[in-house]
């Protein structure tokens, strides 16, 4: 096997030097987030090449070291030990060859015989074909060449098009696979290959594809075992209400086809795309979304620095056949202390419940007692002004029947709202947020719903409260944790 560099390793120097530039800026931003991966400056997109390699957790990323607008793609790095404190690498991948000289495009990452590989999309404008998936290697996990036999799949196959890109790799058995995101004559589908060496690939057919209504090509498609079943993701173009869907099936690798049995949307936020997910030594299907979204305000741009990931989140399948996201275990450790309160009896037009806790960085995990509420909708008001002017809000509509965060008064940037239904169960609902500096997730239902949004309030707007409208509503427990 030889590998190809041509220069590469300069064209990684400047960019690493243009990031370090644009950084004094962006660490003047009080939106800059404390405790979520984010690149040191310029624009970010999808998560790529989630793996576990030598015991430490790495997460690259779309980067255009240049500005912060979307530009030529390049990799960025980081890495973990725990989850929780992450390390800037130098980049990893910045498009140099014919083949990929418009970007290096989203894909994925696998060890083989000791090796950290990246399996990529090549991305050229302009040309036919536009995308091909490309291989690149490194003996230490930092420092990448690109496979001189580039592009290892060099066109789409007759049941795809022109846009056929993000491949997910992984091993069964003795073999390797991957799935590229493709779609044709406005129908998506996730396409399968198989490889003994990660280099030759075998085109095995369409293995999944829309059902009518979902959407017209499938983005970063995932495809893993997740319990009994499968489960499939993907991030469909054209699918109206819709950004990211799980779906769970079954892969037959005698056939190659996955049969689907339910999907639904995976993060119902307004923030949230291009999720990707591994597995690690302790047997967990982890899961990160970048936390943005086309078209948006930005209003992090204007100090050079635009795109954040969500927490890492633990995947389960449950007994009802939906799928379950949670904050990975390790975050507990980001909690410095801990306000408890019990039975808390909150009522329409009082307020200050919570008036000595402050803060742009909290988790807290909040349970209604519906059967002693009779409120019609009860929540949250986190990073509230003292003049009420900002606010953005986390809470539970009774009467619909849905967990709404509200961020109409949520300072800059996008001011829409979103909404999930959730059934409560045993007569309680249960709101676990995790709030950042521009950043909330939210999480309920037993990880069956998951929101993920970005807030833009001034960095004076730290209050947080309880309320209720419509009557009282009864908090059977609240905690709340600043975290560092």
């Amino acid at each position: 096997m030889q590998l190809n560099q041509r220069g590469h390793t300069e064209l990684l120097r400047q960019a690493d030097q243009a990031v370090g530039v644009a950084a004094e800026t962006a660490k003047l931003d009080p939106h800059r987030l404390r405790y979520h991966i984010m690149a040191q400056a310029n624009w970010i997109n999808d998560p790529n090449g989630l793996i576990q390699f030598n015991g430490e957790y790495h997460v690259f990323y779309q980067h255009h070291p240049y500005s912060a607008e979307w530009g030529p793609m390049h990799w960025g790095h980081m890495k973990s030990e725990d989850l929780v404190n992450w390390q800037h690498l130098p980049i990893a991948l910045a498009p140099n060859q014919a083949y990929d000289k418009d970007g290096c495009f989203s894909g994925s990452a696998v060890e083989h015989d000791g090796k950290l590989y990246l399996i990529y999309t090549g991305h050229v404008d302009d040309h036919s074909p536009k995308e091909v998936q490309c291989v690149a290697v490194s003996e230490d996990g930092v420092h990448f060449e690109k496979f001189e036999g580039n592009p290892v799949v060099a066109a789409p196959p007759v049941d795809g098009s022109e846009d056929f890109r993000d491949p997910k790799v992984w091993k069964h058995e003795d073999k390797w696979y991957m799935v590229v995101g493709t779609g044709k004559d406005r129908v998506g589908k996730a396409v399968l290959y198989s490889s003994a060496d990660l280099l030759d690939w075998k085109y095995e057919g369409v293995m999944a594809e829309s059902n009518g209504s979902q959407g017209v090509m499938w983005e970063c498609p995932d495809l893993f075992k997740l319990g009994a079943h499968h489960v499939l993701i993907c991030s469909p173009m054209e699918m109206e209400d819709a950004k990211t869907l799980y779906i769970v099936g079954d892969l037959s690798y005698k056939s190659k086809r996955f049969t689907q049995k339910h999907y639904q949307e995976l993060d119902l936020g307004l923030d949230f795309y291009a999720p990707q997910t591994f597995q690690d030594d302790k047997g967990r299907r982890i899961l990160i979304g970048w936390m943005d979204m086309w078209g948006g305000e930005i209003p992090t741009q204007s100090y050079q620095w635009a795109g954040a990931m969500t927490l890492p989140r633990e995947l389960k399948l449950l007994d009802d056949g939906r799928m379950s996201q949670t904050p990975v275990e390790e975050l507990k450790k980001l909690r410095r202390k801990k306000y408890q309160f019990e039975d808390l009896l909150v009522k329409e037009g009082e307020a200050s419940y919570l008036s000595d806790i402050k803060g742009e960085t909290l988790e807290i995990i909040v349970t209604f007692d519906l059967s002693k509420s009779e409120s019609t909708a009860f929540g949250l008001k986190l990073r509230c002004s003292d003049d009420g002017s900002e606010e953005t809000l986390v809470f539970y509509d009774k009467v619909e029947k849905e967990v709404v965060v509200n961020r109409s008064k949520g300072g800059k940037g996008p001011q829409a709202s979103c909404k999930a239904k959730v059934v409560a169960s045993n007569d309680e609902i249960t709101l676990h947020v995790f709030l950042d500096t521009s950043s909330v997730e939210v999480f309920s239902d037993g990880g069956r719903i998951a929101m993920s949004n970005r807030i833009y309030p001034d960095p004076d707007s730290r209050g947080v409260d309880v309320f209720a409208d419509n009557g009282f509503a009864l908090v059977k427990g609240l905690m709340v944790y600043p975290l560092n």
